[in-house]
């Protein structure tokens, strides 16, 4: 079992909301979890179950109007980003925190040279010379799987593939030594066969430079074999978290079934239809003090209609917030 000394990141109780005409839309609601040196975190779940603001949030780059981080703590070695100045969090945000976004071909300036993005980047946050953050950008396209990285550097974005663009991300995020990566879905917008190389290259460099990651994605198929814990989110909260190991083989909570149950095996002999959860996540907008996830739910009780579980420990970091699990209602 993993284990891991220092705590890099600590996130408590953050809730993000997003003040609309037709009401208010609490995106993320009281979520808390901790980052450790060198873990490879997973944070899984539909779209807009929440993935997304979170990590926007922890970086503090939420857009007011309409949206408002209205509570929580966000202490990145003790230091809380929430209530840090622009120019800290500018210091924080790509020499300390780094993200990779979901797509790359919108993620790099098409009217620039990825030379031009990448060396900025590198002089900005670790004072180099010009001539030696270009090394230093070379050395990165290099580890991060492009060929002919001298050369590929002076080229522009549309002359990459996707797959090249999301390396170059990678390679950019990485440059400056960040002890947190966060990438949010970067292998959704590839294709499959490229997908478990892009994963391959973040875990061999998140090992080499010691950087923690956040991975957000909507497959708990992409989590498997990539990351050491994962925190399963519906409707704006975290519903169950633990080791990756023991979320597949003893999911607890009835949306982590599902999930898990909804990515093809290709270790079934006989053919089964591809299960799929029914209905469709609910609308996060003045959601009434219950399970959100009842309605699809198969292991429902009429106590989920009526009030929303707390979290159960049930042991080696292990938690999920059901009644099903938890018929006590988790008291």
């Amino acid at each position: 079992m993993a284990s891991y000394d220092k705590t890099i990141l600590d996130v408590k109780n953050l809730s993000t909301h997003f003040f609309t005409d037709e009401g208010v839309v609490k995106a993320v609601e009281d979520v808390s979890f901790s980052l450790h040196k060198g873990e490879i975190m997973g944070i899984v779940g539909e779209s807009g179950s929440g993935k997304s603001v979170t990590n926007l949030s922890i970086i503090n780059l939420i857009q007011s109007p309409p949206g408002k981080i209205v509570a929580g703590q966000v202490l990145y070695n003790d230091e809380d980003i929430l209530k840090t100045s622009k120019k800290r969090l500018r210091e924080i945000l790509g020499a300390k925190i780094a993200m990779i976004f979901q797509d790359p071909m919108t993620s790099l300036n098409p009217f620039l040279r990825i030379s031009t993005q990448m060396i900025e980047t590198i002089q900005l946050h670790q004072k180099l010379s010009k001539k030696e953050a270009r090394k230093r950008a070379i050395e990165m396209l290099t580890m991060a799987g492009i060929p002919a990285a001298e050369q590929r550097i002076n080229n522009y974005p549309h002359q990459f593939s996707g797959g090249m663009c999301q390396r170059v991300m990678i390679a950019m995020g990485l440059s400056c030594n960040p002890e947190i990566l966060i990438a949010d879905e970067p292998t959704s917008a590839l294709d499959v066969t490229i997908q478990a190389q892009i994963l391959d290259i973040m875990k061999k460099l998140s090992k080499e430079f010691g950087a923690a990651v956040i991975l957000i994605t909507h497959s708990l198929g992409v989590v498997a074999g990539m990351c050491d814990t994962i925190y399963v989110m519906y409707a704006g909260r975290i519903v169950e978290r633990g080791f990756t190991e023991d979320i597949f083989e003893n999911p607890i909570h009835p949306y982590t079934k599902g999930l898990i149950d909804s990515v093809p095996r290709l270790d079934r002999q006989d053919a089964q239809r591809l299960f799929s959860i029914p209905g469709q996540p609910p609308n996060v907008i003045d959601l009434p003090p219950c399970c959100p996830f009842y309605p699809r739910c198969s292991e429902a009780m009429e106590i989920c209609k009526t009030k929303y579980p707390n979290d159960k420990d049930f042991g080696n970091s292990h938690s999920a917030r059901c009644f099903a699990a938890n018929p006590a209602g988790g008291e």
